[in-house]
């Protein structure tokens, strides 16, 4: 793509920001969906990139804080939770968040790491034992046979859990609220136009996510004995039934 003389990149995803990052420093790119650009070291910040990076992330605090009360107010009562996570670039900061805004709710965090599939089983048998009643997957969207694993695991220990991406309880899981990939992209549209009118990535914040997608699977619900209240149907996007 460098070599056609593009001028512009946007990329999707850490993994796509790290590459294009690597092979150019001068290009302007527009980042889309990365959970924390300042943790793997694409911008300086995300008030001043200083750098030829700048766009839009995936996560923010207001985001998880709306995932633990999701989660609170279908699982009366809950008062500890098993979060799942990979060793993903950013993770120390997101994992901050999540305790923080879980102790202000008097919600006990028990952190699991889990890379594998061996891995996510030992993980459920762990959470089990210590009497979790719920589960946060902080990564994702992970791969087809790894989401079934999840899924699958969450639902032979009958736990409801909540997951950042709308895949998730499409195929089986309970229920998915995060950012709404049409409104960055189109958000991204905005980076492109300025950059391309003279505008520097150092110089445009990175901004987080603004809409967000409620997607809840019914079916799963009525599984796991969980009666979903009527406010949380009438503001989701997407109800599976």
């Amino acid at each position: 793509m460098l070599a056609s003389g593009v001028v512009v990149l946007v990329t999707a995803g850490t993994a796509a920001t790290l590459v294009a990052k690597r092979v150019s420093g001068t290009i302007p790119i527009v980042l889309v969906g990365v959970d924390d650009p300042v943790a793997i070291g694409v911008v300086g910040s995300l008030a001043q990139p200083r750098a030829n990076v700048t766009g839009l992330s995936l996560t923010s605090s207001e985001l998880i804080a709306k995932r633990l009360q999701l989660l609170r107010e279908v699982v009366l009562g809950l008062r500890r939770l098993a979060v799942i996570v990979r060793n993903d670039p950013g993770l120390e900061q997101k994992l901050q968040d999540i305790s923080g805004h879980a102790q202000r709710m008097g919600i006990e965090v028990l952190m699991l790491e889990a890379t594998t599939g061996k891995a996510l089983e030992l993980a459920f048998a762990r959470l089990r034992s210590e009497r979790c009643e719920a589960v946060y997957l902080a990564s994702g969207p992970l791969g087809p046979a790894k989401r079934a694993t999840i899924i699958s695991l969450a639902a032979d220990a009958r736990l409801p859990a909540i997951y950042s991406f709308r895949v998730f309880p499409v195929e089986g899981g309970l229920v998915a609220f995060g950012a709404d990939y049409s409104d960055l992209f189109r958000r991204a549209a905005g980076y492109v136009n300025k950059i391309l009118k003279g505008a520097h990535p150092a110089d445009l914040p990175v901004e987080p996510p603004r809409k967000f997608d409620l997607t809840i699977n019914l079916k799963t619900a009525k599984m796991l004995g969980l009666t979903v209240p009527p406010a949380i149907l009438a503001d989701a996007d997407e109800v599976i039934s």
